[in-house]
């Protein structure tokens, strides 16, 4: 098994560690209402989801 023969120092750590931020959701707009929704999700305005209704709407 393989173990470092030195520590690495906390600038290299970090450095390493800069693209492990999370990143922000992305929206994509719903083809019935155009409101914002999450990707592969029911509307949760209007219940829709692939171009058909499968949830009554919120009143």
């Amino acid at each position: 098994m393989a173990v470092p023969r030195n520590r690495h120092s906390n600038a290299r750590k970090n450095t390493k560690r800069a693209h492990h931020a999370k990143k922000p959701k992305h929206l994509s707009s719903c083809s019935n209402c155009r409101e914002a929704k999450p990707s592969h999700v029911m509307c949760p305005h209007c219940g829709w989801y692939a171009g058909r209704q499968v949830m009554a709407a919120k009143d």
